[in-house]
């Protein structure tokens, strides 16, 4: 299942062999970083609630939480893109095609990189203003907004590196360097804000100086790998062909993933307008509820690396069997953690706070989301292997549809004429449902793998 490549990297082998065995060993090492990062995301809100207050904690999660998340995503996405192409050229053994994609998405990472720090530290206070923060919240939000921004190029440069390397079948040290990151964060976090009491700003410093520690352990992973995806720091050049097909990838991946996050900052909107403990309250949930996210993303990431490479190999049915496992995977860990979230809630939600009115809110939002998180499953794992296979326009419209689409109508006509919170949540299960109906008829009745193997065909032939 595993093998070892130049540089003492162990890599799984996904292109043959047992198929549950060899995406448990790409899921574990991936749901280990992710739990890591949502675990010093959380403690973030942790000490900040506890040390500085309800203000403070409404901010860094609730108020900003959504902006970050619309460039988390699009670099999550772009990455998505990356990996893809070089999980498919890694597959077919195309080691020029895979230095070229290694060199080209480096690039792509400082140039849009710079341009999303720039608009990200100039826009933060309209966005803030224009989403309707609290007057009492504002101002440190947007502090930390604009610290936290000043971390966007190795945050972005992390998650291109950690998808390249997982592409060619590295799990594990994408892993390490983000359990150090997270070690470091949590360090830092105890630091800046129990001791030296610098609040909010102290909680976005510790972030990003994390954040570019596991920036630099990625660089000189890649810089010093005796593998054709060395990275060439010198020698970098764009392949306009790699770049396109980045693009064409990465970036219906990045708009698909951003449907969600125009969606949340339009209900992180509604939410501000229900009041600060209604925003304390949705930020500890927001990442309590974010480990579940991590479980179905990380499921996600696996499907669609192991997707790309069969894809490039010519391997269709382990693909179709990759999907089957993932499935029952999914639906397990979503019951599952619907079930302990539902029992656990009022210890977990008193982490963040003492604030009984907080208390009462996220307990309420607790119980009316948990128990649909079966909902979104499918959404998920059709996604994933659909993208590993090079095609993420249709999810992506799928996912505007299903997602930002009806959620915007629910936000815009609806929710004026039933104006409470309750009511503003059901959305979430309605929009989950009807996008998994979407991908079920899509996966199932499209036809999609035909019509992409056709034109993986005509594209080689086209480069014979």
């Amino acid at each position: 299942m595993a093998r070892r490549m130049g540089g003492g990297m162990s890599v799984v082998q996904i292109t043959e062999g047992p198929i549950a065995k060899q995406i448990l060993a790409f899921f574990f090492p991936i749901l280990f970083g992710t739990l890591f990062q949502q675990l010093y995301n959380t403690v973030d809100a942790v000490i900040v609630g506890q040390f500085v207050g309800t203000e403070a904690l409404a901010a860094v999660g609730g108020a900003t939480g959504s902006l970050l998340s619309f460039f988390t995503n699009l670099f999550v996405g772009l990455s998505s893109g990356a990996t893809v192409v070089l999980a498919q050229e890694y597959g077919a053994k195309k080691w020029d095609e895979v230095r070229a994609t290694v060199q080209t998405s480096s690039l792509l990472v400082l140039t849009v990189g710079l341009a999303l720090t720039v608009l990200g530290v100039v826009l933060a206070p309209w966005a803030l203003r224009w989403m309707g923060t609290p007057d009492d919240v504002l101002p440190p939000a947007l502090l930390y907004l604009r610290v936290y921004m000043m971390g966007t190029i190795p945050s972005f440069f992390y998650n291109m590196g950690s998808g390249l390397l997982r592409a060619v079948g590295d799990t594990r040290r994408p892993l390490y360097y983000l359990i150090i990151a997270c070690l470091s964060n949590i360090v830092l976090d105890v630091l800046f804000v129990a001791l030296l009491h610098w609040g909010v700003m102290g909680a976005a410093l510790a972030t990003i100086f994390s954040q570019a520690l596991s920036a630099v352990l990625v660089f000189a992973c890649l810089i010093h790998a005796n593998a054709p995806y060395r990275l060439d720091w010198h020698g970098m050049k764009n392949d306009r062909r790699l770049l396109g097909d980045i693009l064409r990838v990465g970036v219906p991946a990045g708009l698909q993933s951003n449907m969600y996050a125009i969606s949340n900052i339009l209900i992180q909107t509604a939410i501000n307008g229900f009041g600060t403990a209604t925003v304390a309250a949705w930020t500890a949930h927001g990442k309590i509820d974010g480990f579940y996210w991590m479980v179905l993303g990380a499921l996600g990431i696996s499907i669609t690396t192991f997707a790309g490479q069969n894809f490039g190999a010519k391997k269709y049915d382990r693909i179709r069997q990759s999907v089957r496992v993932c499935l029952g995977l999914g639906f397990a860990g979503a019951v599952l953690m619907s079930v302990l979230y539902y029992a656990g809630a009022p210890f977990l939600m008193r982490l963040f706070t003492p604030d009984d009115e907080v208390l009462r809110i996220g307990l309420d939002i607790v119980h009316q989301l948990a128990p649909w998180y079966v909902a979104y499953v499918c959404v998920e794992i059709f996604a994933g292997a659909t993208r590993g296979c090079g095609r993420s326009l249709a999810p992506m419209l799928m996912t505007g549809g299903g997602i930002c689409v009806l959620r915007i109508v629910w936000i815009l006509f609806l929710l004026p004429a039933h104006r409470t919170l309750p009511f503003l949540l059901l959305s979430y299960p309605v929009s989950w449902v009807l996008t998994s109906v979407l991908f079920l008829i899509y996966y199932f009745q499209g036809g999609w793998l035909k019509k992409q193997i056709r034109l993986q065909e005509e594209k080689e032939a086209a480069q014979a």
